[in-house]
C-alpha cells in the first residue's frame, strides 16, 4: 500500500465509494424508508467509522432583512458500525427506518433529500444524495380535501425558520391558502401547520382577515388582523371524512371573521 495512494484517497482520488438504492422513493410522514446501501473499496484500505443515512431539507430564515437558505437534519440513522474496508471489496446493507412524524412535505419548492455517508477517518467522507418524494398522509389529505371544499386554492409551501413552534427542528412547513369563493372578500389567507401525533392531527390555523373600512385598516397596520387557532383532529373526527372536516372549519374560520 503505498504512501502516494494514500494521499490520494484521502482527497477522493481512488478512495471508497457508496451508492443507495431506495426501494421507497415516496414516503409518507411517520412512514417506513428502506432500501439498499452498496459500498466498493477504493485503491487502499480505509478504517470506516460508521456508515449513516441522513435525512435532510432546506428552510428560510431572515438574517439582516435577506432570507437566506439553510439545511436541517430531519432525522439521522445508525446503519453501522466501524470496519475496514479492504481495497475493491463490494458490500451491501440493508436498511429499513421508521421516518419522523413532521417528515416535510414535498409540494411546490420543498425539497427532501436523503444523504448516505461513510466515516472515514482523515480522508474526505464520500457519501452519496438521492431525492425523497414525501406524500401527505391519509389524515393530512382529510383535511387537505376540506380546505379544498371550502373554496380555498393551495398558493405556497414554506419550510420557514421557528424554533419555537417546530420541536425539535428549527422550523414549520406552513400551507398558505387563499381563498377563491365563500371566504373571497374576508380573508386574505389561511396558513396551516400539520401536526401529526400518531392517531390523531392538530392543526395550527393563522386567518387572516381582509382590510374593511378604516378600522379594517388600523387593525392590518398595528398586525391585529390575525387570528391563531389550534385545532385537535381526533381518529374519530378524521374517519366522519372531509366533508365533516369541513364543516368543522369552516365554524371555526367564521367566529374569526
Amino acid at each position: 500500500m503505498s504512501f502516494f495512494k494514500k494521499m490520494l484517497a484521502s482527497v477522493g482520488v481512488g478512495a471508497a465509494k457508496v451508492n443507495t438504492e431506495l426501494h421507497t422513493p415516496e414516503v409518507t410522514p411517520g412512514g417506513v424508508i428502506s432500501g439498499i446501501v452498496y459500498i466498493e473499496g477504493g485503491d487502499v484500505e480505509q478504517n470506516v467509522d460508521r456508515i449513516y443515512l441522513t435525512i435532510k431539507t432546506h428552510y428560510i430564515r431572515e438574517h439582516n432583512d435577506r432570507k437566506v437558505n439553510e439545511t436541517a437534519v430531519v432525522a439521522k440513522y445508525l446503519l453501522t458500525e466501524g470496519f475496514i474496508l479492504q481495497p475493491g471489496a463490494k458490500l451491501e446493507k440493508s436498511f429499513s427506518f421508521e421516518l419522523p412524524e413532521n417528515l416535510p412535505i414535498t409540494l411546490h419548492r420543498a425539497e427532501v433529500w436523503v444523504e448516505t455517508g461513510l466515516d472515514i477517518s482523515s480522508a474526505m467522507d464520500p457519501s452519496d444524495r438521492d431525492r425523497l418524494h414525501v406524500v401527505p398522509t391519509k389524515d393530512m389529505n382529510t383535511v387537505l380535501d376540506a380546505i379544498d371544499l371550502l373554496g380555498f386554492k393551495l398558493r405556497e409551501v414554506t419550510n420557514d425558520y421557528a424554533p419555537k413552534l417546530g420541536g425539535n427542528l428549527p422550523f414549520v412547513q406552513g400551507f398558505e391558502f387563499v381563498p377563491t369563493s365563500k371566504f373571497r372578500g374576508y380573508l386574505d389567507e389561511l396558513e396551516v401547520l400539520f401536526y401529526p401525533m400518531g392517531d390523531s392531527l392538530e392543526l395550527l390555523l393563522q386567518i387572516d382577515r381582509r382590510a374593511l373600512g378604516l378600522g379594517g385598516i388600523f387593525s392590518e397596520a398595528m398586525g391585529t388582523d390575525e387570528s391563531f387557532v389550534r385545532l385537535h383532529l381526533y381518529e374519530r373526527h378524521l374517519a366522519r371524512g372531509a366533508d365533516s372536516v369541513a364543516q368543522g372549519l369552516e365554524e371555526i374560520i367564521s367566529k374569526h371573521l
